[in-house]
């Protein structure tokens, strides 16, 4: 067992002297730090941009989509004429698919965007509630809310990626030293127990805790933005309740036993705090609060201008 523990410690110091001989002859050549930098910047939201094109196929192709004929729904090609013409944005095509909830996400930007519903969205939702949600989602659209996210996850993954190349050498030699000394103790199955092992264990919580902290601020950036989505479409059709409503719906049509759903899908009643800072949603009831409100304003303030008038 000694034998082995020293073998063990060979073999992990083998490996951090020779990343180490990598960090330091990149340190000391003649590259530019800045240059580097944003050699790198350029590479993640390249790989990220490829991942949003090509993703965007996978999606289309996994939920299997068909396009809706103008002769099908003439009225909410209609609507979504009048949308995209207030919102300045390229037309999307609209498809429908049967998911696993009543839902609708829009992915893609320009000329390639579409607007995806479930198909029984079209006989649960009245003619404002679907304009409302298909504002919504020309709202991310507009902004290009999930190209921003597939670059910021992009990013995410790069920083936490040199960061962990970064400190390479300090994890292989402590995971070296820890094991080959559990080793020659003679029990392998306790290294982190060791001084090295439990070093190496903060070494690696370092790099857990920056992944999630920037995971934490990504959804953060997301739920903002589907505050931000409806604020818009709010803005656009001038109907917040009706966007409450149609928001309210699938929340209803989204719980266990009202028929739509797989006998798999799992409904939670109560999402705790964590559930809640890794969500890239609001939850729906701060949403419908939030759009019930702004339309109480905006009737009181039609109301008060009756009056002065």
């Amino acid at each position: 067992m000694a034998l082995v523990g020293v073998s063990v410690l060979a073999f992990y110091l083998g490996l951090a002297a020779l990343t180490y001989l990598v960090l330091a002859s990149l340190w000391t050549s003649d590259v530019d730090l800045l240059t580097t930098v944003v050699l790198l910047a350029a590479l993640s939201l390249a790989f990220g941009y490829l991942s949003y094109r090509f993703g965007t196929n996978r999606v289309l192709a996994d939920v299997d989509a068909a396009r809706v004929p103008r002769e099908r729904a003439p009225e909410i090609h209609r609507r979504l004429d009048g949308l995209s013409t207030a919102m300045a944005v390229a037309r999307p095509t609209l498809l429908v698919a049967n998911l696993s909830t009543p839902n609708a996400f829009a992915i893609g930007g320009g000329r390639d965007a579409v607007v995806v519903v479930d198909r029984s969205l079209f006989r649960l939702l009245s003619a404002d509630e679907f304009e409302a949600l298909l504002a919504h989602e020309l709202a991310h659209l507009q902004r290009r809310d999930s190209l921003v996210q597939t670059l910021a996850y992009s990013a995410m993954r790069t920083v936490v990626g040199v960061l962990t190349f970064l400190l390479l050498p300090a994890l292989f030699l402590l995971t070296g030293a820890a094991r080959g000394l559990a080793w020659i103790r003679g029990r392998p199955t306790e290294w982190l127990e060791t001084p090295f092992g439990r070093v190496r264990y903060r070494l690696g919580q370092v790099v857990a805790l920056a992944f999630v902290v920037m995971t934490l601020f990504v959804r953060a950036h997301s739920r903002r933005r589907e505050f931000a989505a409806d604020d818009r479409a709010a803005e656009v059709t001038g109907k917040p309740v009706a966007l409450a409503r149609a928001l309210r719906k699938i929340q209803r049509a989204s719980e266990p036993g009202w028929g739509l759903l797989s006998t798999l899908y799992v409904h939670g009643d109560d999402d705790g705090p964590l559930t809640r800072l890794l969500s890239t949603h609001p939850s729906m009831d701060e949403r419908i609060e939030r759009l019930v409100a702004m339309g109480e304003r905006a009737e009181a303030a039609r109301w008060h201008r009756v009056e002065v008038q």
